[in-house]
């Protein structure tokens, strides 16, 4: 039997969860992954299952397991496991710690009329102790706030709001509902509720949004072991009941150190299915938490250190309806790369081929928002349409970008992460959209490494949390900016602003009608 010690990463995101098991080198032993589901229930809402989640988890593990006892090691030889979840999402549980309510998540918009109430409340408290000025949809505030009030299992049986890893976590460690736990991290995904800098629930902001806190979970460090694993997890998975469950993570913290974003200062592109544009800072910057900027702000994994992020909701999940909807190929992963093969041989600006990302319901600017494409020709094809795609994305990127300068960051370097940096075309628009240098690390955000490292903290066998992050990061690519495509990016970005702002809110409405007609004919041809 192999005698050195391993830990397991696992990395539960919005389409998928991967479970790796890596080794005392942070080498990967082996790694599994599977899908997750999306239902949509209504217009604008998104449901998820989470013990789905913990389900598909268990049996990645059980695979790792018999990975690496076929190559000679035991289950007593993984040490600890350390799981990072979605930071905006969340369901309730009952009093066994069982979920009583669907998840949801950043992609669901049913709360956008309790936000506009919420915002014209005009309070300086959120932007004062969270660093975000007002609600959004995607704030799990929000959604408890929903369950509270239409949710009657929950008014019923809730004891806890609880995120997708500590559910996995409180599951295979045997927990109950009142052992609900959150890392200091996904604790400031939350959005509002707490204090930041002081990792604590807040009283007079959970007063304000009519949340008990009786039903806010135990807010933990990262690396504390919150048990080990239950008996009835030990005959699912094959692990020991002697290995450690930690307390976990929020997925884009991590994603962030594994891009080696340890300081202030610097930019990431966290590119999943909620793409993130990333700006780490010492703290709470007041002219980007001002209303009006679209930013968010979080605390990070590690000690005092925080960070901003604007967000395009549908930003990978766009790019693989296109690949799955669209193109008709859901079974291909490979299909991505063909795509942009063949858009890379069309020009900046995709032939005048606009694409509005807006596949799950509005924006800041207008709530009946939907996606389309506009300006097709005879001879527009799918590469051409997907080039429009990344370039919509692009120019979301570009607003974040410009809000970032406005108010002194640095972007001349930045670091891309997580699925959407291995595409090469990908990261050439980048770089030419914001005129920037975009690197890329040989392991591209690497979470559920980056996930490892602090499974082995946890369990005594790291010393220096940061050095041996840092120890881990190898340059991949880099591209640089062409100065040309950028200017003409700025020009095109221009005019499809003022198209999306002031021609298309009308048209949306009427479109939102349309839609609304037609589900009453669907439903309709249903019932006949």
């Amino acid at each position: 039997m192999q005698s050195e010690k391993l830990y397991i990463g696992i990395d539960a995101g919005t389409q998928s969860v991967k479970v790796a098991v890596f080794d005392e080198h942070t080498n990967c032993l082996c790694s599994y992954t599977k899908p997750t589901t999306l239902t949509y229930p209504n217009p604008g809402w998104v449901d998820m299952d989470i013990d789905e989640f913990l389900n598909i988890t268990i049996d990645c593990i059980k695979l790792c397991v018999d990975d690496v006892k076929g190559q000679g090691y035991s289950a007593d030889a993984i040490k600890s496991v350390l799981c990072d979840g979605v930071i905006c999402g969340i369901c309730g549980v009952d009093k066994e710690g069982n979920a009583i309510t669907p998840y949801i998540n950043y992609l669901d918009s049913r709360t956008q009329d309790d936000v506009n109430y919420v915002n014209s409340l005009n309070l300086e408290i959120f932007a004062k102790e969270t660093g975000n000025p007002e609600a959004k949809c995607l704030f799990p505030a929000m959604f408890a706030r929903w369950f509270i009030k239409n949710s009657q299992a929950f008014n019923e049986k809730g004891v806890k709001f609880v995120h997708n890893a500590p559910y996995i976590g409180m599951h295979l460690a045997g927990l109950k509902g009142e052992d609900a736990y959150i890392d200091w991290g996904t604790m400031s995904g939350w959005g509002l509720g707490y204090k930041v800098e002081k990792k604590e629930w807040s009283d007079e902001q959970l007063q304000i949004l009519g949340i008990d806190k009786k039903f806010m979970p135990r807010i933990l460090k990262p690396w504390d072991v919150v048990g080990t694993v239950c008996n009835e997890m030990a005959k699912r998975t094959g692990l020991s009941t002697d290995t450690k469950i930690c307390a976990g993570a929020g997925d884009t913290m991590q994603s962030m150190l594994g891009a080696g974003i340890f300081k202030a200062n610097q930019g990431v592109d966290v590119a999943g299915t909620c793409a993130m544009f990333c700006v780490s800072t010492k703290g709470i910057i007041p002219k980007l938490s001002q209303k009006g900027t679209g930013l968010i702000f979080n605390s990070g994994t590690l000690p005092d250190t925080y960070f901003y992020w604007g967000f395009i909701r549908t930003g990978g999940l766009a790019l693989r309806w296109f690949k799955d909807s669209v193109c008709q190929k859901g079974d291909d992963p490979t299909y991505y790369q063909n795509l942009s093969k063949e858009a890379a041989k069309i020009g900046i600006g995709s032939n005048g081929v606009i694409f509005l990302p807006y596949l799950t319901g509005g924006t800041d600017f207008a709530k009946n928002a939907c996606g389309a494409f506009l300006n097709l020709e005879l001879d527009t094809d799918q590469f051409v349409m997907w080039r429009a795609v990344l370039e919509a994305i692009g120019f979301d990127y570009m607003e974040i970008a410009d809000v970032y300068k406005d108010a002194g960051v640095d972007l001349t370097r930045i670091t891309v992460a997580e699925g959407g940096s291995r595409d090469h075309l990908w990261n050439q628009i980048k770089a030419d959209m914001l005129d920037a240098v975009v690197t890329r690390y040989k392991v591209s955000g690497g979470a559920v490494r980056t996930n490892s490292v602090f499974a082995a903290y946890a369990a005594g066998d790291v010393d220096d949390l940061p050095s041996k992050l840092e120890s881990l990061l190898e340059k991949d690519a880099e591209y640089e900016p062409n100065k040309e495509n950028s200017a003409q990016y700025r020009k095109l970005f221009t005019l499809k602003r003022e198209l999306v702002q002031s021609d298309m809110p009308s048209s949306f409405t009427k479109l939102a009608k349309i839609r609304e007609e037609c589900s009453k004919f669907d439903s309709n041809k249903t019932s006949n």
